[in-house]
């Protein structure tokens, strides 16, 4: 079977290796919290153009999915709409007719990835990709190595859900709710794995961001790893990170910047100061190096003054991890005379350990910075201080009058 879409689909063209010691990616990532709609153009477009245009030969990876044919099929049908020449690549765990293991260690199906100028790895279970692109011990497949020769070489990778989980080193494996993983434990090889590490070995990524509030799940995650930067992808929405480790934000909504370099953790139930948390919007960026933010020109010249707040209440939500719950309040606190906004979790009373729920507590200091877009509909908001503390919740938490 792998050999028989290979003689339809194999690219000439001389294959590139590079040595261990090999320098720093020429391509790019496109990571895209999911959801990525059929008509979202900017996203779609930037990652043909990333792969070379039109025409470009792109690998389209389901390895996460339980269906990986029909959904192969169904994104090689949507890049090509865009005027890619996409082709399905036959290593996933539950493909019928293929043994997985064999296909991705196929020397010319290798090829054929390696020649070509991008790869897509679609949603699903970001664990099945590894096990599929990884051997039992750990070493790359070649397939895997050959995206790598590509990536390297100057394509793209771009992955949509579990297909961005895995662009960092460290990813959520088998995770639990967001409130119970900030209640428990986390185990290396269970709720968090192993990703394949495109974006490198300093930056944690997660998905899905604000639609499932699991901004809240990323701090244990990046403690327990030791990471001091997180970047968090909402739906329909896209980080394109270029080989400056420039970060381009484009699509429907927005992504979260987390900065832990000076934060502290302390023992307990989990208990955290001094995170830094940043919203891009579209056309934001921000440089993973550098760490510096540079706002989309519709923004540039509208940066909020502090004298002049439109909000002028007391901040609150009783609901910090609902849907882009935390962006909201954070655009109502850096437009505000409020020096603080207060954000509550807490679970059902027959949940596990219910009487355990959060205050997540964010601050504006010298160094918080906001932007509004020209129409007054987006913010733009950069380095608001969280503090995060466990609070008691009594029960019964309410009565009936």
């Amino acid at each position: 079977m792998v050999r028989f879409i290979l003689a339809v689909l194999l690219v000439a063209g001389m294959p590139w290796c590079a040595a261990a010691d090999a320098p720093p990616p020429k391509g790019s990532l496109v990571i895209i919290g999911g959801n990525l709609r059929p008509a979202n153009a900017p996203v779609w477009e930037r990652i043909i153009q990333l792969a070379g245009g039109k025409g470009a030969r792109i690998a389209v990876f389901a390895s996460a999915s339980g269906y990986p044919e029909r959904f192969g099929k169904s994104l090689v049908e949507r890049l090509n709409a865009y005027g890619a020449r996409a082709f399905f690549v036959p290593v996933a765990m539950h493909l019928a007719g293929s043994n997985y293991k064999t296909a991705a260690d196929d020397a010319g199906l290798a090829e054929a990835v390696r020649n070509a100028g991008g790869a897509f790895f679609a949603g699903g279970d970001q664990m099945r990709i590894v096990r599929a692109l990884r051997h039992e011990d750990g070493s790359n497949t070649k397939v895997l190595d050959a995206v790598w020769d590509m990536y390297r070489r100057g394509g793209v990778v771009a992955g949509s859900s579990a297909g961005a989980a895995i662009m960092s080193t460290t990813m959520f494996g088998s995770p639990r709710t967001v409130l119970s993983t900030l209640k428990l434990n986390m185990t290396d090889g269970k709720e968090i794995a192993e990703g394949l590490g495109f974006v490198g070995d300093d930056v944690f990524i997660d998905q899905h961001l604000l639609v499932r509030g699991r901004f809240a799940r990323m701090l244990p995650a990046m403690l327990k790893k030791g990471y001091k930067l997180g970047l968090g992808i909402d739906e329909d929405t896209a980080m394109v990170v270029g080989p400056n480790r420039d970060v381009e934000v484009i699509g429907y909504k927005g992504a979260l910047v987390l900065d832990l370099a000076k934060a502290t953790s302390h023992d307990g139930a989990f208990n955290v100061s001094n995170v830094r948390v940043s919203y891009l919007d579209n056309g934001d960026r921000f440089n993973i190096a550098t760490h510096e933010f540079t706002p989309t020109e519709d923004k540039a010249d509208n940066r909020l003054d502090p004298s002049r707040p439109y909000y002028r209440e007391p901040l609150f939500s009783a609901d910090i991890l609902g849907n882009s719950t935390v962006v909201d309040l954070m655009s109502k606190l850096i437009d505000s005379d409020q020096p603080e906004a207060i954000g509550i979790t807490l679970g059902s009373p027959n949940g596990i350990q219910p009487d355990l729920g959060f205050e997540f507590r964010f601050t504006r200091t010298d160094d918080s910075v906001g932007y509004q877009s020209g129409s007054g509909e987006s913010y733009s908001i950069y380095n608001v201080r969280l503090d995060i503390r466990p609070i008691l919740i009594r029960r019964p938490l309410y009565q009936y009058k």
